[in-house]
């Protein structure tokens, strides 16, 4: 682990999940965390969202059946769950329990190029809602808002009861342009995060859509959580993998980053072969808990193109060190 300060110096938890043998994923793609600290985990195979407590014992698991791929997960204050199916290109709202009470489908007719974006690949023009949808938030006021990247270059928001307002966006390297938005994130003054990840960037506008300010350090991100202090935590992919094998170590390796409001990254780790067993292959998504405590969902399958090792952790916990508070 690489640190600024002890004051964020972690641990983690290992064989903290304890998945049920009838639970079958090759990889995790979102995790969020419910009023009560419970953990959703959003895995690739059946039944895709997955619950456990704060020590990892398995709960239950729904959603078989509904999804083509599980992409994204994000949980209401009132514990309704939304999810994001990218092949399906539609959003679902589920109660806790996983009873569906909302399906916004896609507008769109899609692109007929089955490459999508995901790698670098770009489509030649901006799409309605959607285009293989990537992320989900949700504003203080109730709105949603949609990252469309994998197809498109647009973010989307709706009302509560799932009516389309408006959205912003296209291809490009300028401000209000993107290149794979592959997460959004709104906090509680509601500003919406987007996690520009070819660009390598998190782009920060209004409500409205209108651009506020950006953060160009970032080692293409693919979402972001925030802590009941204000304190942001990036999870970035890294692009060691982004053009396929052999892996190209000139770019930079998957990396965690704490980070200020403004953006100033307080701690950040990684290891230093990226390769290596204690390694991050592909941080999807990130949540944080009522305690601090981080997880962190792994696509490594998909990313590192198999070659993460069986054992990898597909969902991580990382404890934040008594010892280190002030």
């Amino acid at each position: 682990m690489v640190t600024e300060s002890s004051k964020y110096h972690y641990e983690d938890v290992p064989n903290w999940l304890k998945l049920p043998e009838h639970w079958q994923v090759r990889e995790m793609s979102g995790v969020a965390i419910d009023s009560h600290d419970r953990v959703f985990a959003l895995g690739r195979g059946y039944n895709p969202v997955a619950i456990f407590d704060s020590d990892g014992n398995f709960i239950d698991a729904w959603g078989g059946d509904l999804f083509e791929r599980a992409h994204n997960i994000m949980i209401a204050p009132d514990n309704t769950v939304y999810c994001v199916d990218d092949l399906g290109h539609r959003i679902f709202k589920f109660t806790p329990d996983g009873e569906l009470l909302l399906t916004i489908n896609s507008q769109n007719t899609h692109t007929d190029n089955p490459t999508m974006t995901a790698r670098g690949q770009v489509v030649n023009r901006v799409h309605p809602p959607f285009n293989y949808p990537t992320g989900i938030a949700l504003s203080p006021q109730g709105d949603l808002y949609i990252s469309d990247g994998y197809g498109n270059a647009q973010i989307h928001k709706y009302d509560s009861d799932g009516t389309y307002l408006f959205s912003w966006g296209d291809f490009g390297t300028e401000t209000g342009q993107f290149h794979v938005p592959h997460g959004v994130f709104v906090d509680n003054e509601g500003l919406v995060y987007v996690s520009d990840r070819m660009n390598c960037r998190i782009q920060i506008f209004s409500a409205d859509g209108d651009f506020v300010t950006q953060w160009d350090d970032v080692h293409f991100p693919d979402n972001i959580c925030m802590d009941k202090e204000g304190i942001i935590y990036v999870a970035e992919l890294g692009g060691l993998y982004l053009k396929g094998l052999p892996i190209d170590m000139r770019q930079p390796a998957a990396r965690i980053t704490i980070r200020n409001r403004q953006g100033h990254i307080l701690a950040e780790w990684h290891t230093p072969d990226p390769r290596g067993t204690g390694s991050f292959f592909a941080p999807h998504d990130i949540a944080v808990d009522s305690t601090g405590n981080l997880y962190i969902a792994e696509a490594a399958n998909t990313y590192a193109r198999g070659t993460a090792p069986p054992s990898w952790s597909l969902l991580r916990k990382l404890v934040l060190n008594p010892r280190n508070q002030p």
